[in-house]
C-alpha cells in the first residue's frame, strides 16, 4: 500500500467499516466499533475498540492508527482525546442521501479507491432514477417512521428521503431535517394519530421494535396502519447507519412494505 495513503484505519461507526469492505480496502482496517454487524465477518476479523459515545483510547493507541474515522458531534469528545494524542482523525457528519453519497466519494478518495466509490454511487443513482420513474401515478401511502419509543422520535433526514424515494410520503417530513434527535421528539402521541399513517415502520436503535406495543397505545388502534396490519420493523443496522446499508437494504425494505400496502389497497 502506498505510504501516502492511510494504512491503519480505526472505524468508530459501522458505515465506514462496511464501505471499506465494499471497496475491497478492508485490510486497512485495524479496529472497529463494537456495534458493527455489517459485514458479519468484520466482527471476526477486527478488534472492537469502541461503543458509540465511548471508546478504549488506550486500545486504539496500541493499534497505532494513522487515521481514525468517526461520525457526528456525539463522538467529538473521543476524537478530541485522540487529537491530543497526536492521532489523525476525520469526523463525517452526513444526514441526507446526498451527504451519504458525498461521504462515500470522499472516503473512497482517501484510500485511493475513488473509481470504485464513484461506480457504487453511479449504481445507486441509476437505481434511484428508476424508482422515481416507477412511482409516477402509483398510490402514495403516508408512512410514519419511529426511531425511538420513549420519548417518541421520528426519522432523520436520510430516512425521510428514502421513504419518498421508495414511493411513500413521510408523515413527519417536517421533522426530518432536524439533525438532533431531541428536535424530532413528538411530545403528544396524538399527533401521530392525527396524521393517519397508512404504514408504520419502527427501528428502535439498540432494542427490538415491538409492533404490539405500538398498537396498544391509547387511540392508535384507529390509525390505518394499525387497523390494516401494516406495522413493520427494519433493523437499525439496515436503516439507521448513514452509509451503504441504508441506501441498499434499508431502501429495499421500505419499498417492499409500500408494495405490500399497494397490493392490499388495490385489492
Amino acid at each position: 500500500m502506498p505510504d501516502y495513503l492511510p494504512n491503519r484505519i480505526v472505524c468508530l461507526t459501522e458505515e465506514t467499516t462496511e464501505l471499506l469492505y465494499l471497496l475491497g480496502e478492508q485490510d486497512r482496517i485495524v479496529g472497529i466499533s463494537g456495534y458493527t454487524v455489517r459485514p458479519a465477518n468484520a466482527r471476526k476479523e477486527k478488534p472492537r475498540v469502541s461503543a458509540f459515545t465511548s471508546a478504549k483510547i488506550d486500545k486504539i493507541l496500541e493499534l497505532k492508527p494513522d487515521l481514525v474515522l468517526g461520525f457526528s458531534d456525539l463522538q467529538a469528545d473521543i476524537m478530541a482525546d485522540l487529537v491530543r494524542q497526536g492521532i489523525n482523525v476525520h469526523v463525517f457528519n452526513q444526514r441526507s442521501i446526498d451527504e451519504i453519497l458525498s461521504m462515500i466519494r470522499l472516503l473512497g478518495a482517501m484510500v485511493g479507491a475513488q473509481d470504485k466509490a464513484l461506480a457504487w454511487i453511479d449504481d445507486f443513482n441509476t437505481k434511484a432514477d428508476a424508482l422515481r420513474g416507477e412511482r409516477i401515478d402509483k398510490l402514495k401511502p403516508r408512512v410514519y417512521f419511529e426511531e425511538w419509543d420513549d420519548p417518541i422520535i421520528t426519522g432523520i433526514q436520510w430516512v425521510s428521503e428514502l421513504i419518498e424515494l421508495a414511493g411513500g410520503s413521510d408523515c413527519f417530513s417536517d421533522h426530518g431535517k432536524q439533525s438532533l434527535a431531541k428536535n424530532r421528539i413528538v411530545a403528544d402521541h396524538r399527533e401521530v394519530i392525527e396524521r393517519k399513517p397508512d404504514i408504520i415502520i419502527g427501528s428502535w436503535c439498540g432494542k427490538k421494535f415491538r409492533p404490539e406495543k405500538v398498537a396498544a397505545r391509547e387511540g392508535w388502534s384507529e390509525i390505518p396502519a394499525v387497523k390494516n396490519n401494516h406495522v413493520y420493523e427494519i433493523k437499525s443496522c439496515d436503516i439507521l447507519q448513514p452509509g451503504p446499508a441504508a441506501l441498499t437494504d434499508g431502501l429495499d425494505q421500505i419499498r417492499g412494505y409500500i408494495e405490500q400496502w399497494r397490493t392490499q389497497a388495490d385489492g
